[in-house]
């Protein structure tokens, strides 16, 4: 750390020895800070100083106090003792217990603001390693929580949550039941500057009314039947933190309209309260319903929703991103077998087949008890199509055209039915559905434009 850079309080009850000292290092370079007692010095700990020095020998509280007082408080600041001979030996046992150095009075002014730069350059380094180890657990953190996926649709979406991560912006996740959306509210929330606080979820479908508002909010002792205690609402428990909301459409107009208070204020009213709870927390909410379609129902209320679409990510289902299917299998397949230590089990090819022929309804959910369920059936290592569940493995086949056909089609009517059926046995996948079809994928979306298939 330069000299320009680094902060010193001195501290010592001799005005004319804290003023000349204050004059020798400001002119080094160094911002000063002073006290003329102990007392004086704790309290300007606060400003977080990169060196403090200290005479030993003060009236009440000590330089051996103020020594205590900032390994407290900030235990990488280093502390520099003045002396004179009559307590070299306290200053020795100081450095002992953990001061960086000692001067003894009177010393050469060269000396002291070597030692200083010395020691402000240990605080430098220890800040330094510090912010490293963050960094380094952050990573981690991140690595172990990012959704898994290649597919352009799906990475689309992690993109657009790893660009918003760093703001304090509400996050809207829609998609259907099983997609990933609390695993991408946690991926968001680990890259966010409160990945160091809580991340707290509840599922807003799960829980009648009146619980799930004591839940959001808290209560206060006997606001209602059993309410024996005082209880801290997840909003508040959240605090510093990343509150996931899933199934926000699920909640009553009542709760939406306090949900509502609590972006617009951030405050939350305990339920037999009568005063508000200051809240710090970022909201994630997640839906598998089609809230604009909520709204016109009248069942969602629209200014809710427009503070909650603040940024909007949509999960494309798991039969719109199959080529990810091998890649999810192979690592649900390393996380079951995590807990046994042995090596993961491995699909067959014909396996394998099955799941990239399945349209999973379930998305990655199923997948996972799918998967979960072949590996306990599957006594060696490789897990055959006969460990899958039957509806994985056993499909009815796809009519080509319905109970009814036309007397006499004509020719687009037959490639539009071809077309679809195609789409409809590929789960949507457009690429596979176009080397199928011996097309180049830009004709094949032409067709599904002229033929509106969009919905296939």
């Amino acid at each position: 750390m330069k000299g320009s850079q680094a902060r010193v309080l001195i501290v010592d009850d001799e005005r004319s020895l804290v003023e000349s000292l204050r004059v020798l290092l400001t002119r080094e370079g160094f911002e000063v800070q002073t006290a003329l007692s102990g007392a004086e010095a704790i309290e300007k700990l606060d400003t977080n100083p990169d060196v403090v020095l200290a005479d030993i020998r003060m009236p009440k509280v000590s330089g051996i106090d103020v020594l205590a007082a900032t390994r407290r408080k900030l235990p990488d600041v280093s502390v520099v003792l003045m002396t004179a001979q009559a307590s070299l030996q306290s200053a020795i046992q100081a450095v002992n217990e953990g001061a960086f150095h000692y001067v003894q009075k009177p010393f050469e002014n060269d000396e002291l603001v070597t030692v200083l730069r010395r020691a402000a350059e240990r605080r430098r380094l220890a800040l330094e390693n510090r912010a490293l180890k963050h960094e380094i657990r952050r990573r981690d953190r991140t690595a172990a929580f990012r959704p898994i996926g290649n597919c352009r649709n799906f990475g689309e979406a992690v993109r657009v949550a790893e660009t918003v991560a760093e703001t304090d912006s509400t996050v809207l996740i829609q998609g259907e039941s099983g997609t990933g959306k609390e695993v991408l509210a946690r991926y968001i929330h680990s890259l966010s500057s409160r990945s160091d606080g809580p991340f707290l979820s509840i599922n807003c479908g799960a829980l009648p009314e009146t619980l799930l508002e004591s839940e959001l909010f808290g209560h206060v002792r006997g606001s209602f039947t059993g309410a024996v205690r005082d209880k801290e609402g997840l909003f508040v428990a959240a605090n510093g933190g990343t509150f996931f909301l899933d199934e926000v459409a699920e909640m009553t107009p009542a709760l939406q309209v306090k949900l509502l208070r609590v972006i617009q204020e951030r405050q939350v009213i305990p339920v037999g309260a009568t005063e508000a709870v200051e809240v710090d927390v970022r909201i994630i909410a997640a839906t598998n319903r089609d809230l604009e379609e909520e709204m016109r129902r009248a069942t969602f209320r629209n200014d809710l929703y427009y503070r909650l679409n603040v940024i909007s990510v949509h999960l494309p289902p798991l039969r719109e991103r199959k080529d990810d299917v091998p890649l999810l299998a192979e690592h649900i397949l390393r996380k079951l077998a995590e807990p046994h230590g042995g090596p993961p089990k491995r699909l067959s090819p014909a396996a394998l087949r099955s799941l990239l022929d399945y349209n999973w309804p379930g998305n990655v959910r199923e997948l996972e008890n799918a998967l979960e369920r072949a590996v306990v059936m599957t006594p060696g290592e490789m897990v055959e199509p006969a460990a899958l569940p039957k509806a994985v493995v056993e499909r009815p086949p796809m009519p080509l055209v319905g109970e009814q056909p036309a007397p006499n089609p004509t020719l687009e009517a037959i490639e539009r039915a071809y077309i679809a059926w195609v789409l409809r046995a590929e789960g949507g996948n457009k690429t596979r559905a176009a080397e199928i079809l011996g097309i180049d994928p830009s004709t094949l979306y032409r067709k599904i434009a002229r033929y509106r298939l969009d919905q296939v």
